[in-house]
């Protein structure tokens, strides 16, 4: 793939990402009860259209033909990456506590790899196994808080199974991103899914609404919050998410998944006075160790072509 002047690092990227979606499932658990979850979504996918189309304007018009070539893959894209997972997961965190939120998150990279075994039949090398398993204890430390007794008291409820199926929907997006049309920019791709999600998502929302009691609090706090997990999470996040799975493959972006349990430890310290312990800082060296291990491991991708 050509490279202009300035091409920032697939793996920055990909942990920027992580950074902006630990924020956004605190946000989602502050704001229970002030906007109900399938409208709170629906507000997100607004803002995150709203903010990228701007931008991504003059790409639809020059691709139009491409797009309407291409428009059963958008909407398949649309279907599983924009909306819906993250409907299940504010739906999930009106009933589950973060801890298991968190757990949850981190079985992201191992559903990818499943599904992309399923549906592909990718292979993973040894060395990226092994990155996984070192990561995936980093993250079991900071859960556990050191204590593994913690993890055996962790039970699942209906909350933990929504925020489940939602992160299914995730890591199938992120397999089926190998779809993408070739000739199609990721920014226009990613504006289209974004209207396919609101067009899912606007019957969901007049749902809740009308027949589930659907409230919104509009106030400082609460606007803040919309804007943010519109424009950052949904638009930024998800250009940079494309770009990284497009660069290294849906198996090594999905490792940098665990990077969300270091994220909120330290987030919960700047804002919230939470303390950082041994555990914390045991656990976050382990998920970079992990990740350094994956990426090492990395087989070169090529570039998708259309389907």
């Amino acid at each position: 793939m050509p490279r202009g002047p300035f091409h920032a690092s697939p793996y920055l990227l990909l942990s920027l990402t992580s950074f902006f979606w630990s924020l956004n499932w605190v946000i989602g658990r502050a704001i229970v009860g002030h906007v109900t979850p399938l409208t709170l979504t629906w507000i997100r996918w607004i803002v995150a259209v709203g903010a990228m189309l701007p931008f991504a304007w003059p790409g639809i018009r020059a691709n139009w033909p491409v797009i309407r070539r291409n428009w059963k893959v958008i909407a398949w894209l649309g279907f599983w990456g924009t909306g819906l997972h993250n409907a299940f997961a504010y739906v999930g965190l009106q009933y589950t506590t973060a801890t298991n939120g968190v757990i949850l998150n981190s079985a992201i990279p191992i559903l990818i790899i499943l599904l992309g075994w399923l549906i592909y039949r990718e292979t993973i090398t040894r060395l990226q196994m092994l990155g996984m398993a070192v990561s995936l204890a980093g993250i079991l430390a900071i859960i556990s808080r050191g204590d593994p007794s913690v993890l055996a008291g962790l039970e699942m409820n209906k909350g933990d199974l929504i925020v489940l199926f939602g992160m299914v929907f995730w890591a199938a997006y992120t397999v089926f991103l190998r779809m993408k049309p070739a000739e199609l920019p990721g920014l226009t791709l990613l504006a289209c899914c974004g209207c396919v999600g609101v067009l899912l998502l606007t019957p969901l929302m007049l749902a809740e609404m009308w027949m589930l009691g659907g409230r919104v609090e509009f106030n400082p706090a609460t606007v803040a919050a919309m804007f943010y997990v519109g424009i950052f999470p949904s638009f930024v996040g998800y250009v940079f998410w494309n770009r990284g799975v497009q660069e290294v493959g849906p198996n090594i972006a999905g490792i940098f998944v665990h990077l969300m349990p270091a994220f909120g430890a330290i987030l919960a310290w700047l804002f919230l006075g939470e303390r950082i312990h041994l555990f914390h800082m045991v656990g976050i060296a382990l998920i970079l160790a992990g990740i350094a291990l994956t990426t090492r491991g990395h087989r070169a991708v090529p570039e998708p072509g259309p389907e």
